[in-house]
């Protein structure tokens, strides 16, 4: 998917190119697509610069968090909830201390902690299944609610922002926060009405009862503020959350008296060697997306979209934010890329650049995800999986829109 997806944009742009050149006399057009090639190589080398920095710094903490058993205490309190939404799976079955502990990671945003830990528990569900090539009722809310993007600490996000000069990068804490809990709520809900589960069960009622009050409590002080006010409220919860989640790591390591500088080092360099192989997947997406653009042919397509939404009488600003939530499902490196490249082109707090960003919180690589994790256990049949694993991605983008333009005016 893509190999095909990254040829696909080389392609195009060069049925583009010609189009400019021989039909619209734009001699010029070919210079500006080899010159984007340089320009998003070197732009790949500075972002990789301060990507170092991040990942090296955030596992440093995170493994600390982990040697201090919170990830397993997290773990721990999640239990009770799928076992009710996984009823064919047995109580104290391995598959669910696995599943608790994936959710926990990935809402930490530890990405390379979470993928071996979710295959564990799929090979775990596998060990359960009837029909070992069809996916099963838990496999299934198991990948959905994976690619429903529940991530509550949107690291990546904020140092991608932090790269392009943003005065404050976690300005987009409260829009993801609020678009990513949209997201999994009709992932869940999705999957619950074609598997007939039981959601008046009260531990269910009492989890998602405490996250609607959490979130309509959020969304009933922000509806008395200004958007100035709003957006500074985004700004405050997201610096004091990520500084206050860096004191509790610690402070539950010097609990556990843990070597916690020795600790952080240890993480620290795993984030240092990440952050090494990243670097060809980031040249090769962004200088795709780059000729994409040089070319015209992502501008045409953007226009299309946007005059379609105009003849509809709506706001056609978040139109230029589409990229990012078209790609994807298909691939994180491409979405990344066309996050990066909207940040670039319109600045980096403009609307469409925070509407990318939290489309890109908030929605997940569902086919990629589909792919691994299922393929890893031999599942040919998916079943609903990719059906209410979109509409949790539609959500996160409706979502994303209709905040953002609450937030951002």
């Amino acid at each position: 998917m893509l190999n095909a997806l990254w040829l696909a944009f080389f392609l195009l742009a060069a049925v583009a190119g010609l189009f400019q050149w021989l039909v619209l006399h734009d001699a010029q057009v070919f210079t500006r697509i080899v010159q984007s090639l340089f320009e998003m190589a070197a732009l790949s080398v500075s972002l990789m610069i301060l990507l170092f920095g991040t990942l090296t710094l955030w596992l440093g903490f995170l493994r600390i968090a982990e040697s201090a058993g919170l990830i397993d205490l997290l773990g721990r309190a999640l239990t009770p909830l799928f076992r009710r939404l996984m009823p064919d799976v047995p109580a104290g079955h391995p598959a669910i201390g696995l599943i608790t502990l994936n959710f926990a990671a990935n809402g930490l945003g530890l990405d390379n902690a979470a993928t071996p830990i979710g295959l564990r528990a799929m090979r775990e569900l596998q060990t359960l299944n009837p029909e070992p090539e069809s996916a099963s009722n838990a496999q299934i809310l198991f990948l959905v609610l994976n690619a429903s993007s529940l991530t509550l600490l949107p690291v990546s996000i904020f140092m991608y922002r932090a790269q392009q000069g943003a005065s404050d990068p976690t300005l987009v804490f409260l829009p993801i926060l609020l678009a990513t809990s949209a997201s999994s709520l009709v992932g869940l809900l999705s999957v619950a009405f074609m598997q007939r589960l039981k959601l008046h069960d009260p531990v269910v009622l009492a989890w998602l009862g405490g996250l609607v009050l959490i979130l309509g409590g959020f969304m009933a002080i922000l509806a008395t503020l200004s958007s100035a006010a709003i957006a500074a409220t985004s700004s405050l919860l997201g610096n004091l959350t990520l500084f206050g989640i860096i004191i509790i790591f610690l402070l539950a390591g010097a609990r556990k008296k843990i070597p916690v500088y020795e600790h952080f080092v240890e993480g620290a360099k795993e984030g240092f060697e990440i952050s090494k192989n990243l670097l060809p997947y980031l040249v090769a997406m962004l200088c795709a997306i780059g000729v994409l653009r040089a070319s015209g042919a992502l501008d045409v397509a953007l226009d299309a979209i946007r005059w379609l939404a105009q003849a509809a009488g709506l706001d056609g600003r978040f139109v230029d934010a589409l990229p990012t939530a078209l790609v994807k499902p298909f691939s994180g490196s491409a979405a990344r890329a066309m996050l990066i490249e909207t940040m670039q082109h319109f600045g980096v707090d403009s609307f469409p650049a925070l509407l990318a960003a939290t489309i890109q919180g908030s929605t997940e690589t569902t086919f990629y995800v589909l792919a691994v994790y299922f393929g890893a256990v031999g599942i040919q049949r998916a079943r609903h999986a990719v059906g209410c694993a979109l509409l949790a991605d539609l959500a996160g983008v409706l979502a994303s829109i209709g905040i953002c333009y609450w937030f951002f005016g």
